[in-house]
């Protein structure tokens, strides 16, 4: 007969594995391949220092000989970011760069990420008034990366 205390190692050992095969199998969310998960609420744009929250606007680049990432809270602080900070981080420049944004149109925490040199913008009221919201597809009055990139620059901020 086994007395309490091997009873209770014994299950610890055969529960242990399985509870780590099931943590292993969990969701860690919609997150591209090579995108650092942002934890929404308490990550902060590397630009503002705002808290990342609303979802439809936030951005990420990853990049450079590190794999260093950047959080944005829109896309508007991202684009000034990489005209300020080019000349300490001439990697964001390389092709094998990353950026990520949120596509405006997903709806509850479920967020999809498009390339966001590929994407599409479109003007909505965004968290720090740069006005710029991301698309999958090109819709009546969208611009690509470099157009929406100059608009936001000219608007100044």
């Amino acid at each position: 007969m086994m007395d309490r205390r091997r009873f209770l190692v014994a299950t610890g050992l055969a529960v242990t594995p399985l509870a780590a095969l099931l943590s292993a199998c969990g969701s860690k969310g919609n997150w591209p391949e090579g995108m650092a998960e942002i934890k929404w609420d308490r990550d902060t744009c590397v630009r503002c220092n705002m808290v990342i929250s609303d979802r439809r606007f936030a951005a990420e680049m990853r990049g450079g000989p590190k794999n260093t990432v950047f959080k944005f809270d829109d896309i508007g602080c991202a684009v000034f970011w990489m005209r300020d900070k080019l000349a300490n981080y001439p990697w964001m420049s390389e092709a094998d760069t990353r950026l990520w944004v949120a596509d405006a149109t997903s709806s509850g925490n479920e967020v999809r990420w498009l390339d966001a040199k590929q994407a599409q913008y479109f003007s909505k009221t965004s968290p720090m008034g740069y006005n710029q919201a991301a698309l999958a597809l090109p819709q009546a009055g969208s611009a690509g990366f470099a157009e929406m990139s100059q608009h936001v620059l000219a608007k100044g901020k």
